[in-house]
């Protein structure tokens, strides 16, 4: 049966809405959700990109960088001591940096960076890539409610002269403030105690 004129237009135009919501709303959404993502990434680096790290507190400047042979440990402490760094504990930062997320940006003027604390940071993370390229992660102050800390990630001004301020987790401060013991590999005490360097006598029964 052929349809008339006027009902096939109709059929066409709605078909090509359908085609456009699709378009728009549903394959747009996840267009848009990805780039919220990036957004939101901290860095864009990953993990095995890092052939050093500089943390700075204010108790101390650690120095960090990856180990050239494939064994354990990954890291080793170059100063203020040299030796194997605890792996564990240089993993959780990484994995921090690589995959930490701002839950929001706030356009702020240079002279007010101090609302945050980030004149005088609580720690600042300097990032060197195999590449050469080099990363910067200063950490803040807690906002309000102590959810999130401020901070900023290589932090130049913009055209219009203010400075990014990220909100991140507060798993860096976390990551950072530690002692330096706790930088180093553990000590393995594993190892059983050394045996007796001579055997007990045999018990007689008296004769």
């Amino acid at each position: 049966m052929k349809l008339p004129r006027t009902t096939l237009i109709l059929i066409l135009l709605a078909l090509g809405l359908g085609g456009f919501v699709y378009l728009y709303e549903i394959r747009g959404a996840t267009v848009r959700e990805e780039i919220y993502e990036q957004k939101q990434q901290i860095f864009s680096f990953a993990e095995d990109d890092v052939q050093s790290l500089t943390v700075k507190t204010k108790k101390l400047t650690l120095n960090l960088e990856r180990s050239s042979e494939s064994s354990n440990p990954k890291w080793l402490i170059k100063s203020p001591i040299s030796g194997p760094a605890n792996d564990a504990i240089v993993s959780y930062l990484m994995d921090l940096l690589v995959k930490g997320k701002s839950d929001r940006t706030l356009s702020t003027p240079v002279k007010e960076l101090g609302e945050f604390a980030l004149d005088q940071p609580q720690a600042t993370i300097n990032i060197i890539l195999k590449n050469r390229q080099s990363h910067q992660l200063i950490l803040g102050k807690s906002n309000f409610n102590g959810r999130f800390l401020y901070a900023q990630a290589d932090s130049a001004a913009k055209p219009d002269g203010n400075i990014n301020v990220l909100l991140v987790s507060t798993d860096f401060a976390n990551a950072v403030n530690r002692e330096l013991s706790e930088w180093k590999q553990p000590v393995d005490n594993s190892q059983k105690l050394p045996g007796l360097s001579t055997p007990l006598p045999t018990p007689t029964n008296g004769k």
